[in-house]
């Protein structure tokens, strides 16, 4: 039996040559595996020596060879030709790859990243891969020890190993491709090249999806990074497909604040937003916010998490608790809650990133909305200017009404939201949930809206209830007929020249 190990990690590759040879296989290697395993004290054949050609090109020119090749394509009806040629064939490859994708990630030059585009690798892969029937296949120092069980295998159950770790080759060699054709189409072409390919390892099997009778996983989108796929779960029970959802949605928002902020999240929807000078006061002003909504919610926030926090915390029913980080001492008052899951997520949500969306048979692919409310383009457009505190509130209110799904309405006033309205058919809908949410307390409050107002009649309810100002993106053919409504009742309007929709 003959095995061809040539791999650029070199993890356990000790133990798993020694056990091979222990098991009768002859070790064919190349370059720095031959001289590692030699210094590992095992006996190996240089490929050139079955090749009777040197390694050429500084190395880039190894196994292309048909004496090589054909020893790992042979079928196993076709053993008694290879003998004919002198060809001896190969019973197992052991092969990883050049490392392209960290070189990359490093920031490499263009020749270096072209360096380390991996040729023979690949093919020798797909050849045994395509051969597993008589072949083992060994992508990943993580297959060593699925061949090596094999080995001691069942034929049938050798089989099925096989197949499986050529399903893992066949992966790997599609993922390599992509990393290195993603690395081209984003130097040639941007963000939206002729063709996409997107690579995604599975993190986690979930209990169940959306609903109990749905399937589902948790995947690593290849090259990618995100908070709560770094995040560290310190307590709790397994996260669940809606976890995940609202957990992404909280932890969004809550990076958008620079001061103390939290947010309690219900359904990938915040119910309560507070910021305030600690902690403490935030959170109370999220809970105060809607009492009701946060039992069994999310809740995130922006800053380590104290005694005192927790102290409010540790009495409400939630699901999911993100933060930076813990003091020991709220640690300890969450301990009893067995079932919370809180998570220690070590980076905020900040910066851009492509938005994807299934469709079936598709992608919808865009820009993430990460613009930020530029000051530049605010203007005032009554006779009436918001005050500081107003102000305040005003920026409070957008970035929480961003987070919401549209149509979308936000009450806020000392930065703490009032009521919220949501993913309504209109916009007068969504304002009317929100005021009567926000009840006598909208008095004095600021109210912001995710795109413009086609009619005049959410500033005129929103006279009725006592709003102070608005913040809007403006734009609509009958933004005359707000702001003069808004002038009549001495409302400041704001407008944003950015329209925040979210489906």
């Amino acid at each position: 039996m003959r095995a061809l190990l040539s791999v650029s990690d070199k993890t356990n590759l000790d133990e798993f040559a020694r056990a091979l040879a222990s098991l009768g296989f002859e070790l064919v290697s190349t370059g720095g595996t031959a001289r590692f395993l030699r210094q590992a004290g095992l006996e190996v054949t240089d490929v050139s020596s079955v090749t009777g050609f040197p390694e050429v090109l500084a190395g880039r020119v190894k196994t292309l060879h048909p004496l090589i090749h054909a020893g790992v394509l042979a079928r196993p009806n076709q053993l008694d030709e290879l003998k004919e040629l002198n060809i001896a064939p190969f019973d197992l490859i052991a092969v990883n790859l050049y490392p392209f994708e960290e070189t990359v990630s490093a920031g490499a030059t263009v020749a270096e990243a072209l360096e380390q585009i991996d040729i023979g690798g690949p093919t020798l892969l797909r050849a045994a891969a395509k051969n597993h029937q008589r072949v083992w296949v060994a992508s990943d120092p993580d297959d060593y020890s699925l061949v090596l069980e094999g080995l001691q295998a069942t034929p049938k159950e050798a089989a099925r190993l096989r197949e499986r770790l050529a399903a893992r080759a066949f992966a790997r060699t599609a993922a390599y491709d992509a990393a290195i054709a993603g690395w081209f189409s984003d130097r040639l072409e941007g963000r939206f090249p002729e063709r996409r390919v997107l690579v995604l390892d599975k993190e986690a099997a979930l209990r169940y999806g959306e609903n109990p009778h749905q399937q589902a996983a948790l995947y690593r989108v290849r090259g990618e990074s995100g908070p709560l796929l770094s995040a560290k779960q310190l307590q709790g029970k397994p996260m669940s497909f809606n976890n995940y959802g609202d957990a992404e949605a909280a932890w969004n928002l809550v990076s958008a604040f620079d001061e103390p902020t939290a947010v309690a999240m219900k359904h990938q929807n915040p119910c309560g937003v507070g910021s305030a000078a600690s902690l403490a006061a935030a959170f109370q002003k999220a809970h105060d916010a809607d009492p009701v909504s946060i039992f069994g919610g999310i809740v995130a926030l922006n800053r380590p998490l104290d005694a005192a926090t927790a102290e409010k915390l540790a009495p409400i029913f939630l699901e999911v608790l993100l933060a930076p980080d813990y003091e020991d001492e709220a640690l300890v008052l969450l301990a009893n809650k067995k079932n919370l899951r809180v998570l220690q997520v070590p980076q905020f949500a900040r910066g851009d990133y492509l938005d994807l969306r299934r469709l079936r048979g598709g992608l919808l692919v865009q820009d993430a909305d990460v613009a930020p409310l530029s000051e530049d383009r605010l203007q005032v457009v009554t006779e009436s200017t918001p005050s500081d505190a107003e102000w305040a509130d005003l920026r409070f209110a957008w970035e929480v009404v961003r987070s919401l799904r549209s149509n979308a309405i936000t009450v806020a006033k000392n930065k703490q939201t009032l009521g919220t309205g949501m993913g309504q058919t209109s916009r007068i809908d969504a304002a009317r949930h929100a005021l009567d949410h926000a009840g006598e307390a909208a008095r004095g409050a600021v109210m912001a809206s995710d795109a413009f107002f086609p009619f005049d009649d959410v500033v005129k309810l929103a006279a009725e209830r006592g709003i102070r100002a608005i913040i809007q993106p403006g734009g609509s053919m009958r933004d005359a007929d707000s702001i003069a409504a808004a002038n009549e009742a001495g409302i400041a309007m704001v407008f944003t020249g950015l329209r925040v929709f979210r489906h």
